[in-house]
């Protein structure tokens, strides 16, 4: 080992290019680095949820047609009651705590979901929820809207979104993705405000109470049919395949079927 020359201790006095010296300095630069960017994640982590919270509440504020200029956010949230409700028997449940729930971990913890595969993942996501969040807007005592999150496997992503409902819970009143990695100009136009226009006035179920609405190119049916974007065929199927999983019975068909029958409780 090097002797110091009392000027810098026996680190200073290392060659520069010693691979002692520059082994170090790696390791302390790295747990440097590490620690900076640990400190910043955990500092960040409540503003990066605030502000993901802000963006949900945003998409179903725009879903549901709620959004008005000059009004706060927070103050217009007011009007969405969120419930939750038991996937399997589509009633309303109060077992869940919305201020703990998290949509994403949820999917993925086998108290609020299990892993289904095969022809039973329709949309790709390996899962069926056994709770799920609805948010319902009520106007002059009725239902008005019903906002529904969904997913689905797309192209080169997950796309993750919400649909929203008239209070009847067939006719479409929006769409909306606030999340997904498809290409620009192809898959991505999922966010053309001009495609998601489409959408509005569309029926989810035909007389007898199958789903009908689909993203296809045929449009042979204007009720249910919804033009599929040009150029991105496997984003528009991962699409069509989100309506028929999460419309149908592994969905939230039998929480639609309960408003149909019998209206939401609110």
């Amino acid at each position: 080992m090097p002797e110091s020359d009392g000027k810098g201790g026996w680190f200073a006095s290392l060659p520069n290019d010693s691979t002692t010296k520059i082994l170090i300095m790696a390791v302390a630069l790295c747990l440097v680095c590490s620690v900076a960017v640990s400190t910043t994640a955990v500092a960040l982590k409540p503003l990066q949820t605030r502000n993901a919270n802000l963006a949900r509440e945003w998409h179903i504020l725009r879903v549901a047609g709620l959004l008005e200029e000059g009004i706060d956010q927070s103050v217009l949230f007011e009007q969405v009651d969120t419930r939750f409700v038991d996937m399997s028997s589509g009633e309303f449940t109060d077992t869940v705590d919305p201020a703990s729930f998290d949509l994403v971990a949820a999917a993925r913890d086998p108290e609020f979901s299990e892993t289904i595969s095969g022809d039973e993942d329709v949309a790709g996501i390996g899962v069926r929820m056994r709770y799920m969040p609805v948010y319902l807007v009520e106007k002059d005592g009725n239902l008005d809207t019903v906002v529904l999150p969904v997913w689905t496997k797309g192209l080169y992503s997950t796309l993750r979104g919400f649909m929203a409902l008239e209070g009847d819970g067939n006719t479409v009143k929006g769409i909306t993705f606030y999340e997904d990695g498809e290409t620009p100009g192809l898959g991505g136009e999922i966010n053309n405000s001009r495609w998601q226009a489409t959408w509005s006035d569309k029926q989810v179920f035909d007389d007898s109470g199958a789903v009908r609405i689909s993203v296809n190119r045929s449009q042979a049916d204007p009720l249910h049919d919804i033009d599929a974007l040009s150029g991105a065929t496997l984003t528009s199927r991962g699409v069509d395949n989100m309506l028929r999983f999460w419309m149908g019975g592994d969905g939230y068909g039998p929480f639609l079927q309960q408003l149909k029958t019998s209206g939401a409780k609110l």
